[in-house]
């Protein structure tokens, strides 16, 4: 078994594919390292890659008319991005950039597109993966209508905490976003997150340890739903 094979068995989706298979496209796999707020896809251009975050964090950007950068959504390590031109071959819909630095395994798109599509789990993993970002977009929708910014960026984390694994045990682990980075989501500026996390770190609901938030989901779910004050 090579070692690129190795590298590609770190990834839920391709571990989908038969041994047979990842022997095949294992030689097309290539790494690449990136530096924090470097630029790893373009808005426009359709993407050649399917590209798989192996280190670091990812933030899928776009800017509104008048230049505001608006956040769109997190890709954690061991997830994959740049799906969408793969699927239909059309242009990629948003920036992706690096939160920190980063490594990325990429695939080369027109060689992994029919070795995918051949493979009945994988159409079905990749189709759940589009309605499960359309359900997420559909969310980011809804939290920006709330006016109150706590119950705002309380909403923001449940989002966050959804996508972690559902047999955790409370407190639920994510991986700490900026106040930049989660500003950018909920359209509120850095000091109004800064203010926010402090009521939340003192009302317990948030608990920083290292780089990692400790989330009290019950008590947050309250606070999203505006059934406790905040400071």
């Amino acid at each position: 078994m090579s070692a690129h094979t190795l590298l590609l068995q770190q990834f839920s989706l391709l571990r989908l594919l038969s041994a047979e298979a990842l022997d095949q496209i294992a030689p097309l796999a290539s790494t690449r390292d990136f530096a924090k707020r470097e630029m790893i896809l373009a808005k426009g251009p359709p993407v050649p890659y399917l590209c798989f975050l192996m280190e670091g964090r990812l933030q899928a950007i776009d800017f509104t008319l008048d230049g505001r950068e608006v956040g769109l959504y997190f890709i954690e390590q061991g997830d994959y991005f740049g799906e969408l031109s793969l699927i239909d071959e059309g242009p990629q819909p948003e920036f992706v950039i690096a939160t920190g630095r980063a490594r990325v395994v990429l695939l080369p798109g027109a060689e992994i597109r029919p070795i995918l599509f051949s493979n009945p789990s994988l159409a079905e993993a990749l189709s759940k993966r589009l309605a499960q970002r359309v359900r997420q977009q559909l969310n980011q929708r809804q939290i920006l209508a709330v006016n109150n910014p706590l119950h705002r960026i309380c909403a923001q984390l449940q989002i966050m905490i959804s996508t972690t694994t559902t047999s955790q045990t409370q407190p639920i682990a994510i991986r700490s976003p900026t106040h930049q980075e989660l500003a950018i989501m909920v359209n509120l500026t850095r000091e109004t997150v800064t203010r926010t996390f402090q009521v939340l770190l003192a009302q317990g609901v948030l608990t920083r340890q290292g780089d990692q938030l400790l989330v009290d989901k019950e008590k947050l779910g309250k606070l999203a739903q505006g059934g406790e004050k905040g400071a």
